[in-house]
């Protein structure tokens, strides 16, 4: 792949081609006219809500935590209902691109979720995350308990700590979790190349390093 498509892939930032950013005419009325919220979280389950930019990019690594049973792509913290991605891309529903994460809490913590977190993303950044700048790409962990939100102060301060630097990852309360389109699900698995040229012509994986070196998340 030459640099040329490359940079190319990393100015079209977190998003899907033109054909994909339009749903077919056959598609459901939920991803016509707005997306549906997730589900309810199974018995036994514990989900964790975090923004780091680009979705696609924060699938993966939490993925791949032994207890956790799933990770969805969607949006959340903003004003309307059934936010799409193309209301999220321009601006009009002060959405988050973030992940939903469920876990079993007897086999994975959420402080150790946390750790996955502050690694994949650059809290320091406050115009979104690497090569993706807007409000949609702005950093936040979404608690849903007063624990949670404790564990999420404590491991901010960590952070700033580790970094040396101020950190402006935002701490808020858990707000509706909207899925984002399926075309976005797991973006990694459907097209592999197009994503990991992405995370490296978006310049995320040399800034994660940069950051925090050897426990930089990829």
């Amino acid at each position: 792949m030459t640099r040329i498509l490359v940079l190319a892939l990393a100015l079209a930032a977190c998003a899907p081609t033109d054909s994909d950013a339009k749903p077919p005419t056959d598609a459901p009325a939920a991803v016509r006219k707005g997306q549906p919220a997730a589900a309810p979280v199974p018995e036994g389950r514990k989900e964790a809500v975090f923004a780091g930019g680009c979705f696609w990019c924060m699938e993966t690594p939490f993925e791949r935590v032994e207890g956790v049973d799933s990770v969805e792509s969607g949006y959340t913290g903003g004003e309307i209902e059934g936010p799409t991605y193309e209301m999220v891309s321009m601006h009009r529903t002060k959405h988050l691109e973030a992940i939903r994460v469920v876990y079993d809490p007897a086999v994975v913590t959420y402080e150790q979720l946390l750790d996955v977190f502050w690694h994949n993303i650059d809290p320091t950044q406050d115009n979104g995350q690497f090569c993706d700048k807007g409000h949609q790409y702005t950093t936040a962990v979404f608690y849903g308990s007063e624990e949670e939100q404790k564990l999420a102060e404590k491991t901010k301060k960590q952070a700033g700590k580790t970094l040396k630097a101020d950190i402006v990852t935002d701490i808020r309360p858990a707000a509706t979790f909207w899925l984002a389109e399926d075309y976005h699900q797991d973006f990694y698995k459907k097209s592999p190349e197009r994503y990991y040229s992405y995370r490296k012509g978006c310049g995320r994986d040399a800034r994660l390093e940069q950051l925090w070196g050897d426990k930089a998340g990829h």
